[in-house]
């Protein structure tokens, strides 16, 4: 059994490998190729590319990487057409992706596309390609099924692996006063953790911010302190310059970490953050978050023009109401955030609420994804599921 798989970011990674991991186990014969990442990789996969060479986003950004882009597309697309596999599965990245798909699927591939494009988001065009490139969309969350129904495009709703690995049960105080303890942080004091994203530019566009919104937090509640994780050693380098402009005095409040996104959320009292599947984490976490969606000004003026959805981050998707508050490109202001921060921080009650809705949620979306995604490619292969389930 040969599986082709291609995920083009650090999410795709970890729900390949989950993915890997699962099929192994009812088909342990199974061989993966394409593009994965460092989970991936440790799973045995083979890449023909760095997955970072796919790691771009918005609609201008890409552009600049076209060329190596259609080189990449171009020899994964001849190596399945010379040598098939007996399915193909995208991992989100659908810009990427779903060209590859069609392609593949003309040929007589199957193909499916793990994670449903945001389609409920942008309108309904792109559905029709969706339609002609793949052969099952395995879509995450439950609001998502109901576009491809309605265009007889066939659909499982999996639930999503973050809800499976989480515990249910991950606002414990005493787990919280560990991990402070763990990553060195004062276990009295209250938390936020700062994530303005694992991308250079994210980091560009919203750090400098967060950095200074925490300063300014640290002026009305000095007993507080700050979590920032980085995804690498080149984004912990922009980091540290940018606490470098801030005052001297303040630096100590600051606690910088390779890595340990979880632990950092899991250390935190509330979560300020970019707009993407950090909140999901967070959300599972437990933790009350601030949310902020930031673009270069023109992806933005495309995007907005774009949006079907009154919502941008995914517990106000998931609980169709405006759970947690959002900020959106303009409105991302050292002022706002502070404010709202402020007001979080010191609001027990409304935390308590929302730690009770994310906990109804998180029963929603926890159904053994990878399990489920496993079974459905495999059965789209057409391998022989008796007495393995």
């Amino acid at each position: 059994m040969r599986i082709g798989i291609i995920a083009g970011e650090v999410s795709g990674d970890i729900l390949g490998a989950g993915l890997m991991q699962a099929i192994r186990r009812l088909c342990p014969e199974a061989q993966f190729e394409g593009i994965g990442g460092p989970c991936m990789l440790a799973e045995g996969f083979h890449s023909f590319f760095s997955m970072e060479r796919l790691s771009v986003m918005g609609f201008i950004e890409p552009l600049g990487r076209l060329p190596e882009l259609l080189r990449i597309k171009s020899t994964l697309e001849t190596h399945f057409i010379t040598k098939p596999p007996d399915v193909f599965v995208g991992i989100d990245s659908p810009g990427f992706n779903l060209r590859i798909e069609k392609v593949l699927h003309e040929h007589g591939i199957k193909t499916v596309h793990y994670v449903s494009p945001s389609v409920w988001a942008w309108g309904q065009k792109r559905i029709h390609k969706i339609a002609q490139a793949v052969d099952l969309v395995l879509a995450l969350f439950p609001f998502e099924t109901a576009i491809y129904e309605q265009h007889n495009v066939a659909v499982q709703f999996i639930g999503h692996p973050l809800a499976d690995s989480i515990d249910i049960g991950a606002d414990d105080p005493v787990q919280q006063l560990r991990t402070r303890e763990a990553l060195g942080l004062e276990t009295g004091l209250r938390t936020i953790a700062l994530m303005p994203g694992s991308r250079r530019d994210e980091i560009n566009r919203l750090g400098p911010i967060f950095i200074e919104t925490a300063t300014r937090c640290l002026k009305v509640n000095p007993d507080l302190q700050f979590v920032i994780p980085c995804a690498n050693p080149e984004r912990r380098i922009q980091v540290e310059h940018l606490l470098a402009e801030q005052d001297a005095g303040a630096n100590s409040k600051f606690h910088v970490l390779d890595g340990q996104s979880h632990q950092a959320m899991l250390a935190a009292d509330l979560v300020l953050l970019a707009s993407g599947t950090a909140t999901l984490e967070a959300m599972l976490l437990k933790r009350p978050m601030v949310v902020c969606y930031r673009l270069s000004p023109l992806t933005f003026a495309l995007a907005s023009r774009m949006l079907k959805v009154p919502y941008v981050s995914l517990p106000n998707l998931l609980a169709g109401e405006r759970l947690v508050p959002e900020f959106l490109q303009n409105e991302v202001t050292v002022e706002n955030l502070t404010a709202e921060l402020i007001s979080l921080i010191g609001d027990d009650e409304r935390r308590r609420s929302l730690a009770e809705r994310f906990t109804r949620i998180h029963h929603d979306i926890r159904r053994d994804a990878s399990q489920q995604a496993a079974i459905a490619v495999l059965c789209v292969a057409g391998y022989s599921m008796s007495g393995r389930i």
